[in-house]
């Protein structure tokens, strides 16, 4: 099958499309003919080095951490898939591949009126905005979020559930033409945080309250003001260090407004702890898809053979939504 490997550790000239051989099932997986997968900052994060030369996700060396595909096999365990059936899932790794294996836990039914792109970018930015802003953030109707990088595929869909939930949100994202798209599918008051200080718009969309929840991609710098938008109470859930790990951590105003700091990352998750927060998420939304109360945003499509070209395109981060390669 084809599939990209990594050679080395560097920029985009390391991914090479290569023969590789089918992956093998165990009792648990399906054999899925991927049609679709999405990027991630961990795939980039992989690409350059950072987890090591050979970075074991749990199923497979080569890259992908999201899929949709159609089910050809399914081992002596599984139950409730058959051949036939469209999926989307996240897998330990493989995805950019012409076929991969998954775990039958770890798959959802695509919705009928999603296409294979669309279905790709939802299982790890959704799963991942669902476990952040309403199972550790909890977030409820009528509540306000802070939500960071909303032009992205996890900002994104964090926007969008709060907007399901019956909640607003404050988000963050650089040029009207990101805030305005972000707006259309729910976002309630836009920040251009080049231009404009979110602590600031916050507290004057919340009447000087505060939000109830921070959902932060960032880290470093925005720390100190992350905490002071919070109402006393309030959670900040760190999901990235986009702009690195140092930073002053004012504990007089942690303890002063007894706030909450929790961090969650996909990748360094068991697999139970995984198979838990998708469950979480497919049991309070997948229905949302089929109905178009969610819709996940595909920023470009490539094809299998220009992954080099997806991950320049995701690094240049112009886009809104998710960057998706497509295989035939």
């Amino acid at each position: 099958m084809r599939a990209i490997r990594f050679e080395g550790a560097g920029g985009p000239e390391v991914i090479k499309l290569v023969e590789e051989a089918q992956p093998t099932l165990r009792p648990h997986d399906l054999l899925v003919r991927v049609k679709a997968a999405g990027i991630n900052r961990a795939d980039i994060i992989q690409r350059q080095g950072y987890y090591g030369e050979n970075p074991d996700f749990g199923d497979s060396l080569l890259p992908g951490l999201e899929i949709a595909g159609e089910v050809v096999e399914t081992g002596p365990a599984v139950m409730g898939f058959r051949p036939g059936d469209r999926v989307m899932a996240i897998v330990g790794g493989g995805g950019y591949a012409e076929y991969a294996r998954v775990d039958y836990r770890m798959a959802m039914c695509v919705p009928s009126r999603l296409t294979y792109p669309e279905a790709a970018a939802v299982p790890e930015v959704f799963v991942t905005a669902h476990e952040a802003l309403l199972h550790l953030g909890e977030l409820a109707p009528g509540g306000w979020a802070l939500i960071h990088a909303a032009a992205g595929g996890v900002g994104s869909a964090a926007v969008q559930l709060a907007h399901a939930l019956g909640a607003r949100s404050v988000f963050t994202a650089s040029g009207q033409d990101r805030i305005q798209r972000v707006h259309e599918v729910g976002g309630t008051v836009g920040v251009d945080y080049k231009n404009q200080d979110f602590l600031a718009v916050a507290l004057e969309a919340t009447g000087g309250r505060g939000v109830d929840v921070v959902v932060d991609f960032i880290g470093g710098s925005y720390l100190d003001r992350n905490l002071r938008a919070l109402v006393p109470g309030g959670r900040l859930v760190q999901v990235g260090l986009l702009d690195g790990e140092d930073a002053r951590l004012p504990f007089g105003l942690i303890i002063h407004n007894h706030l909450r700091i929790i961090g969650t990352v996909m990748k360094s998750r068991s697999f139970e702890d995984k198979q838990a927060m998708t469950t979480r998420f497919r049991d309070r939304w997948l229905e949302s898809f089929a109905q178009g109360q969610l819709v996940p945003l595909v920023a470009r499509t490539f094809p299998l053979g220009q992954a080099a070209e997806a991950h320049l395109s995701m690094e240049a981060s112009g886009n809104v939504g998710k960057v998706v390669l497509t295989i035939d």
